[in-house]
């Protein structure tokens, strides 16, 4: 038996193909096999950059992928936290963390490979001078560049112009921008020199910008250097082509409604040459890029052997090509790079190769766990399972399971065989050991600031999520073309893997954890007198035997009481709950308060609570999140009681309300058809209820009626694309919806109308309630309206003219229909004083005056 060098042993295993980490064993057809050997023979690479989740170009990634075959990838500067969210009231961080899946899953689909900065979705930016304020740009192009040095990309293409500040939002524009400085500086030495410790400087050949006109064809656009593909290429092998592979892709980003259909036919894409050496004339992305094997010295020889092996393939016995790919492999591991771009192909295609090699053995390997997390010190029970599902004889050598890179069990197996219906099935057990932070989410472990998040560790940065903790890798001896075996590793994962009585067989990520969680019962405080209130505290141990305080953390001038409680947890999962009573100061005041237990023996206390993500289309994520809660002690009058809330896409509007006292019933079709409206104070409608309600218009006359009646109803904002209903008639009389927003959350607020009964009842509204405000001021406001409403508040961002619909109040019948367009989803949740005074008036406008 034949054994590779150990150091390339490691060198393939630091090059193994993403995996996601929820991603079930990969069961590849054999006409994807074959198109996977296709792109062993393609030593090329493309880097795709934009700002967000959803910007990227699906269709153009699978083309490359696909088509040209080349490794492609997309850099998408944010994880998307400042969007709105169409499947779940999650707002940032945890919007954050759907959309990151979305994109995962996307790329699973059309063959790319993902990469994040550590810029944070701050919210809609007008301009980049805008979004560099609150972007650290130097980290973020220090992001850029490292992942360019990574990826070693032969071209870059741009979703956005970088020649264009304030035509698209401001993020769109400085990605552009941040590509552009990106694309000299990665092959600068003296730029960024820390990263050289990790990677090599690497200059790109070109950047293109992938150029849309659909807005008309702008005058600094260089005609002359525009190349154009047919993006849409029909993959006989695949069964599909690019578009509907793209479609399938754009489709995973759910929270956003993107949703497409596959097209067939032509699909031109335009790329236009904005630096770099200038194309041949034959209109092709990598024309005069060598992406052959032959760019490396001593590559031809293996380019050769791979075009054998596809001229030999049998797509009903993808395992007998096995010998020759054999062969390919061990002239990939003979090579010696004379250079850094031949040891990074090498070492990527023979990560490749390997699974190439499972995909046409049909290799089942697989690591279960039948617990979802566990915590250091912790007995984990493995099952193990390899299964080689052709007539190829190859032996199990040994595994190996590693936690983080480390081997905790190391075991030779005696060369056992594998062939035909052969399985090799073992159970193990390991103890977890300790590590220096749980393995959620990499980029919330530390505290961040409004643009960036904060990642220490340097090889983290722009991945897509944190590695999966606990692995196993797999030592096979697979036969050579002359009949000896080799030894290659595989390794795989270690999954939560349970059968659900619907949808069969699941496979989840297993996370290592803190031991120790504790939540508060709500998102935000508010306290509108001096009287105390009880803070309910839940905590849940992720270990057996658990012992130490609970304790509330307040800020200076509050009181809490009592100081602290035991506490004592048998069980894994055990679930305890305490009572604190949190009196507020006699003065206004804001903070934030923070649930801490302090175990027996440790240094240091718990303040992270547990989260759990669980949408249909995307893995489950667990991940461990700042506990803290904004609490405020603030002047406000509430009249009225009870609200009725009509849902739309998603928000914490009736928690919100429900702190403040309120009681709020959730509406249904029942309750809007044929229901008693009328013992609602007010009707609260969601935000873009008028996007997703798929009954709005059939809703929307019993609304008016209420209103007619002396009722007040309450709709929050709707976007113009995807209205069930003309906009004309979301309200009583006509208005129209616009994409004006206000973005700075500081902008001036003027007030227009002082003496309207909604700025002074129950609570006097002035300026300073506009203090303190999030993310944003609002968006999507009215920019047309009929005489009949009353514009209330007027803001505009810096520069621009003032926007006077964001908050638009008219009398109907006996009651108030209100439209608003400003973000009381973000401001309510984060515990903004002026926020809940303006909505209580918002919803309070028919107290006292109902018949």
């Amino acid at each position: 038996m034949k054994l590779l060098p150990r150091n390339f042993l490691f060198l393939l295993l630091l090059c193994t193909a993403q995996i996601a980490r929820a991603q079930a064993p990969d069961r590849p057809t054999s006409g994807q096999v074959y198109a996977d050997i296709e792109k062993l023979g393609i030593l090329g690479s493309a880097l795709y950059l934009a700002a967000h989740p959803d910007d990227e170009n699906t269709r153009l990634i699978a083309y490359l992928a696909n088509v040209e075959k080349v490794e492609t990838a997309y850099l998408s500067l944010t994880r998307g936290d400042g969007g709105q969210n169409l499947i779940a009231p999650d707002i940032r961080e945890l919007l954050g963390l759907t959309r990151t899946q979305e994109l995962l899953a996307a790329r699973r689909i059309d063959g790319g490979t993902q990469f994040f900065s550590r810029a944070n979705d701050f919210g809609y930016s007008k301009h980049p001078d805008e979004t560099f304020n609150i972007w650290d740009k130097e980290q973020v192009l220090a992001d850029a560049v490292w992942v360019i040095r990574n990826w070693r990309p032969d071209v870059i293409v741009l979703r956005f112009d970088p020649r264009a500040p304030g035509t698209t939002h401001g993020h769109h524009t400085a990605s552009a921008m941040i590509g552009m400085e990106a694309f000299d500086l990665a092959g600068d030495p003296r730029a960024f020199p820390e990263q050289l410790e990790h990677v090599k400087p690497w200059q790109a050949r070109r950047i293109y910008w992938n150029a849309y006109t659909w807005r008309g064809v702008p005058e600094h656009m260089d005609t002359t250097k525009i190349i154009r593909v047919d993006g849409n290429v029909f993959l006989p092998v695949l069964g599909e082509s690019t578009g509907e592979i793209a479609a399938r892709s754009r489709s995973q980003h759910k929270s956003q409604g993107f949703g497409s259909a596959g097209s067939r036919g032509e699909q031109i894409e335009q790329l236009e040459l904005l630096k770099g050496d200038d194309r041949d004339e034959d209109g092709r992305v990598f024309a005069g890029i060598d992406v052959s094997w032959n760019r490396i010295p001593g590559g031809a020889a293996i380019g050769q052997a791979i075009r054998e092996v596809q001229a030999t393939y049998d797509f009903s016995d993808p395992s007998a090509s096995i010998p020759a790919l054999m062969d390919v492999y061990e002239l990939i591991k003979a090579l010696r790079p004379a250079n850094d771009d031949a040891k990074f192909w090498r070492d990527k295609k023979a990560g490749e190769l390997r699974e190439v090699i499972a995909g046409a053995l049909g290799l089942y390997l697989a690591g279960r766990a039948e617990v979802g997390y566990v915590t250091a010190g912790d007995s984990l029970e493995l099952e193990l399972e390899v299964a080689n599902r052709s007539d190829i004889p190859v032996r199990l050598n040994k595994y190996t399971i590693l936690q983080n890179g480390t081997a905790l069990i190391d075991s030779t197996q005696s060369e056992r065989r594998l062939a035909g219906t052969e399985v090799f099935e073992e159970e193990v057990g390991i103890e977890v050991r300790p590590t220096g932070m749980s393995s959620g989410p990499y980029w919330l472990q530390s505290a961040g600031t409004l643009g960036m998040y904060a990642v220490e560790n340097q090889a983290a940065i722009g991945q897509g999520e944190t590695p999966d903790p606990i692995t196993a890798t797999f030592e096979l001896g697979i036969p050579n073309g002359r009949g000896e075996q080799v030894l290659m590793s595989f390794e795989r994962p270690v999954r939560h893997v349970f059968t659900d009585p619907v949808k069969g067989e699941q496979h989840q990520p297993l996370d290592i954890t803190p031991p120790v969680f504790a939540e508060l019962d709500e998102s935000s405080y508010l306290f509108t007198g001096t009287s105390s209130q009880v803070i309910r505290v839940k905590v849940t141990g992720a270990k057996a035997d658990l012992a130490g305080t609970v304790e509330l953390c307040t800020p200076s001038g509050w009181q809490v009481s009592p100081e602290n409680y035991p506490l004592q947890l048998g069980r894994k999962g055990q679930e305890a709950f305490f009572t604190f009573e949190l009196t507020p100061p006699a003065g206004q005041a804001q903070g934030t308060i923070v649930p801490m237990v302090k175990l027996d023996g440790a240094e240091e206390g718990y303040t992270r609570k547990l989260t759990k993500i669980d949408h249909a289309h995307l893995p489950t994520q667990l991940a461990d999140m700042d506990a803290s809660a904004p609490v405020a002690k603030l002047d406000l009058k509430t009249v009225g009681g009870n609200i009725g809330y009509l849902p739309g896409a998603g928000d914490a509007i009736p928690e919100a309300l429900t702190n403040i006292g309120y009681r709020v019933s959730m509406l249904g079709p029942t309750d809007l058809t044929t229901g008693d409206l009328s013992r609602y104070d007010a009707i609260v409608v969601g935000i873009r209820a008028y996007n997703v309600e798929e009954n709005i218009a059939n809703y929307q006359p019993r609304l008016l009626d209420y209103v007619e009646g002396g009722g007040t109803v309450v709709v929050q904002y709707n976007t113009t694309r995807g209205l069930k209903m003309d906009q004309e008639e979301i309200g009583p009389y006509p208005l129209k919806l616009s994409r004006d927003r206000v973005t700075v959350e500081e902008a001036e607020v003027r007030i227009l109308a002082p003496d309207h009964r909604v700025l002074n009842h129950p609570n006097k509204i002035t300026s300073q309630d506009f203090d303190g405000w999030v993310q944003e001021r609002g968006l999507y406001f009215p920019n047309e309206w009929s005489e009949e409403y009353t514009p209330i508040l007027s803001s505009n961002d810096p520069g621009e003219d003032a926007h006077d619909g964001g908050l638009l109040v008219a009398e109907y019948g006996d009651g108030y229909f209100v439209y608003t367009g400003y973000s009381f989803f973000r401001e309510l949740p984060a515990g903004v004083p002026g926020a809940y005074r303006l909505f209580t008036n918002l919803i309070s406008l028919s107290s006292d005056t109902r018949p």
